[in-house]
């Protein structure tokens, strides 16, 4: 839905027809995530020519300008749902990943979510209700939260303030910068944590960084550039737009592949890394890696597997990523069967196993038996994530089916904010009659609002405009 959206803005302003797209990913996604986003953008209508690292990106956007010298740059990419950081090498035309770790769940989501049970336990402390079974109830909450928590980035304390939330009863209450950094402490201490972990990957002191790059919304939060300056005993880089320069680099990454022939972007090389450790089960049920996590990209290791029992003719190639030591421990990713290996006593026959990652940071496993030439392979297909050609076509055709009906939903959601908003107007006059009105129909949307026909939500909002007109307010 995303992509599709991108794609109509992008033709709408354009004038023209888009067919190609780079997408930026976190940097800790896995193989069946970036397959998943390939399908995605495929569903979408676009040809994703290209997946790259978000860090990676944004490094791009600030490299661009910073070419010459060459120097340790650390990207700090904390957005709404995922945490990245990369240890990077700039200068010369060269943008070298040396180590790249994150979390995929880690961000500005979770700081909401705190907010969000911090204000519902003061809400049943208030009135002795439950709210955690009103669906309804929590979304609006949580939008609330999303607000307070931005306002908190530029202000010492803010309100939050919801008419009949739950049960009738309203939220009315305060919030201060100092206690949403109490509430979020232990997902602070998380960042910082991986932060130490990086520069022990990129074998480097922090000292040794000479400047550290902002990216991603939630590095507003007045708490996290305090952290990141405390840390490095240094400024952060603010210079670029936080929520702009993993696009900006993405852009020029598409540029580049397009054969743009400016100065600037045709100097630029760009080597990414492999996120995790990668490699097959081995005898003892021992994950044996074959490319190693941080790896420059694109790569190909191939190594030489031998017949664990007496003439054994099939060998099972079962692919992981990890970096613990036992497989049960790591993500098995695929796996497929080497047959027509010769009858040989244990340990005399051989498979050559060939890992192969692109460009995208996406994954070909291949298997060769050296006396018969016998071979088998397999392009990483998680079924966790990747959709076959089938279910993509089922997507393609309900996503062109359902537009009509998308068009609805967006009128009705358009509908249901300007009732919500002229309620709003509604509750700051003077005149009793209008106020109860607009709390009637404040309940209303809670409780019914979403369910609702979109000519009752228009006829409510022309009910409501008339009586404001009348009393010229």
């Amino acid at each position: 839905m995303v992509l599709s959206k991108l794609k109509s803005s992008a033709e709408d302003y354009l004038g023209l027809k888009v067919h190609n797209a780079v997408v930026t990913v976190p940097a800790y996604f896995n193989d069946s995530q970036r397959q998943a986003t390939i399908d995605a953008g495929i569903i979408a209508g676009l040809n994703v020519v290209r997946i790259i690292n978000e860090p990676t990106a944004g490094a791009l956007a600030y490299g661009l300008d910073n070419t010459e010298e060459e120097r340790n740059v650390l990207v700090f990419d904390l957005g709404g749902g995922t945490f990245d950081v990369s240890v990077l090498i700039i200068g010369d035309g060269m943008i070298e990943v040396c180590a790249s770790t994150g979390h995929t769940h880690l961000g500005g989501e979770d700081f909401d979510s705190r907010l969000l049970e911090h204000f519902a336990t003061e809400f049943t402390r208030k009135h002795g209700l439950d709210m955690s079974g009103n669906s309804k109830a929590l979304r609006r909450l949580r939008t609330a939260c999303e607000r307070a928590k931005r306002m908190l980035s530029s202000a010492a304390q803010t309100s939050v303030e919801l008419v009949a939330l739950h049960g009738g009863k309203d939220l009315q209450a305060v919030i201060t910068r100092k206690r949403f950094e109490e509430l979020n402490q232990d997902l602070f201490q998380m960042i910082q944590d991986i932060l130490q972990h990086v520069l022990l990957e990129a074998e480097i002191d922090k000292e040794d960084i000479a400047e550290v790059v902002l990216l991603g919304g939630s590095t507003r939060i007045p708490y996290i550039q305090q952290m990141v300056r405390a840390f490095f005993g240094k400024e952060p880089n603010k210079t670029i737009n936080p929520d702009e320069a993993v696009a900006h680099g993405a852009a020029i990454q598409a540029a580049i592949m397009d054969g743009n022939t400016s100065g600037t972007i045709s100097n630029l090389v760009l080597v990414d890394v492999v996120p995790f450790s990668l490699g097959i089960k081995v005898f003892g049920d021992i994950m044996n890696v074959i490319i190693k996590r941080n790896t420059a990209i694109p790569t190909k290791h191939t190594e030489k597997y031998r017949t664990a029992v007496d003439n054994q003719t099939n060998i099972p190639i079962m692919v992981y990523e990890g970096e613990r030591m036992m497989t049960a421990d790591n993500n098995l990713l695929g796996q497929f069967m080497m047959s027509g290996v010769p009858r040989m006593p244990a340990g005399r026959a051989k498979v050559d196993v060939t890992f192969a990652i692109n460009a995208d940071g996406i994954l070909h496993v291949s298997a060769v038996q050296p006396i018969t030439q016998k071979k088998n392979q397999i392009t990483i297909t998680s079924k966790k994530g990747r959709l076959s050609q089938e279910e993509i076509s089922q997507l393609v055709r309900k996503a062109e089916a359902m537009k009509q009906d998308d068009k609805v939903r967006r009128q009705e959601a358009v509908a249901r904010n300007e009732l919500e908003s002229t309620c709003r107007r509604g509750l700051r006059a003077r005149q009793a009659n209008v106020r109860d009105k607009s709390q009637t129909l404040l309940a209303w949307l809670a409780d019914a609002g979403a369910n609702a026909q979109i000519e009752d939500i228009l006829a409510k909002q022309l009910e409501l405009e008339l009586l404001l007109a009348n009393l010229n307010i």
